[in-house]
């Protein structure tokens, strides 16, 4: 018995390992770098003082004058994520101080080479801002949202720290619930309580403030694909002739939600799923193949369907029940946070040259904003199971 734990540990760690994630962590990149070789220190100058930069309109002329380096001193995962993050945050900020279609050689190619070793877009997405750009203020102390700070920040002070971190918070949150998926079926009954722990980890109304999300920060993490500000996409010098279209940083990146849809068996409508299977493009490679593999795996809801096992399907209820009230928050926090901010600004004028306004229905992935939320919200509710309908 004791060889045989021994063996279970070692390869559920082994899976831990295929999959880049943690007990603990989930998801997020465990304790990330804020330092790079000596080298890159031009790229982590920007990153670090971005919210002045593009606030004083100096950030395009610095941009302008950096060197090509190469990526080729990056020498491990961690190395490379902070590149990564620290690429992508200049992007966003030369793209959108002023409204810029083209990112220069300096900066396109270096962040395409790093992108391509990682298996990312050359982007920012959820995976950099979220999971991947936060530290502890104090190192001895607990990861609750007061001891925690962002590596990056854009425009918009506490409000830009309070919404990636609160985002950070409700993955930790679900961490338990992605063990599950991997671990053994028994400790499915566990799991009804992982989607309540999260929404008692969102508190948007206390870190994140409306006018300010909307009129400095959201723009910020908007990508160039479907997007009405910039419809052809950005070229990339030195990369492609062509503008590429890539989508910003969404919630629909989120590799854990997506990993929940797979494990309830999430049915979505044909364009929600498909937009949703693109977004995984924009997941570390590792995070999507176990969301891949539970996709393929036996339907966990035909199984309970098929056995009379009532504490087995109200636990199955109480995760899709949970699910749906995460996404009807989702979608009531949009409506405070976009919507409603974005419709004063119609009438108020908007900064960043009506940007903002632009994008009052179009969610940062690019998706049409609520028609996507409902939707996601209505085929999760689908997939609750009734009496009358397991067979016995």
């Amino acid at each position: 018995p004791a060889d045989m734990e021994t063996n279970s540990k070692e390869t559920l760690q082994a899976d831990f390992d295929v999959f880049d994630i943690s007990e603990e962590f989930g998801f997020l990149l465990e304790e990330p770098l804020t330092h790079l070789p000596d080298y890159y220190q031009v790229w982590l100058d920007l990153a670090n003082n971005l919210t002045h930069l593009i606030e004083s309109r100096k950030l395009r002329d610095l941009v302008d004058k950096m060197p090509v380096l190469s990526p080729d001193l990056l020498s491990n995962h961690r190395e490379l994520r902070l590149a990564h993050l620290a690429l992508g945050f200049i992007s966003m900020g030369y793209v959108w101080q002023e409204g810029q279609h083209i990112l220069p050689k300096a900066l396109a190619l270096p962040f395409w080479l790093v992108s391509r070793r990682l298996g990312l877009p050359p982007i920012l997405t959820y995976a950099d801002s979220v999971l991947a750009n936060w530290k502890l203020k104090d190192t001895t102390g607990d990861m609750s949202i007061g001891n925690m700070d962002l590596i990056f920040s854009f425009p918009g002070g506490d409000t830009c720290r309070g919404f990636f971190i609160v985002s950070l918070l409700v993955e930790m949150a679900a961490s338990p619930g992605i063990m599950v998926s991997i671990t053994s079926f028994e400790v499915f009954l566990n799991i009804s309580l992982v989607f309540s722990i999260s929404l008692e980890s969102v508190l948007f109304p206390d870190h994140v403030e409306p006018a300010a999300f909307h009129g400095k920060l959201r723009i910020f993490v908007s990508g160039w694909r479907d997007n009405p500000m910039l419809p052809r996409g950005v070229l990339y010098e030195g990369v492609s002739d062509e503008p590429i279209l890539l989508s910003g940083g969404s919630a629909a990146q989120s590799s854990a939600i997506q990993c929940f849809d797979a494990l309830l068996c999430i049915q979505h409508e044909e364009e929600t799923g498909a937009f949703l299977t693109r977004m995984r493009d924009y997941m570390p490679p590792a995070h999507r193949q176990l969301i891949e593999t539970l996709s393929v795996c036996p339907p966990l809801r035909d199984f309970i369907l098929s056995c009379s096992n009532s504490d087995l399907c109200q636990a199955y209820n109480s995760c899709v029940s949970a699910l749906v009230d995460l996404r009807n928050y989702h979608l009531n926090t949009v409506t405070k946070y976009v919507i409603i901010p974005g419709n004063h600004a119609q009438s108020v004028g908007c900064p960043f040259r009506g940007v903002g306004t632009a994008l009052n229905t179009t969610g940062t992935g690019g998706s049409n904003l609520m028609v996507f939320l409902k939707s996601v919200r209505n085929t999760t509710q689908k997939a609750l199971i009734f009496r009358e309908t397991i067979i016995v």
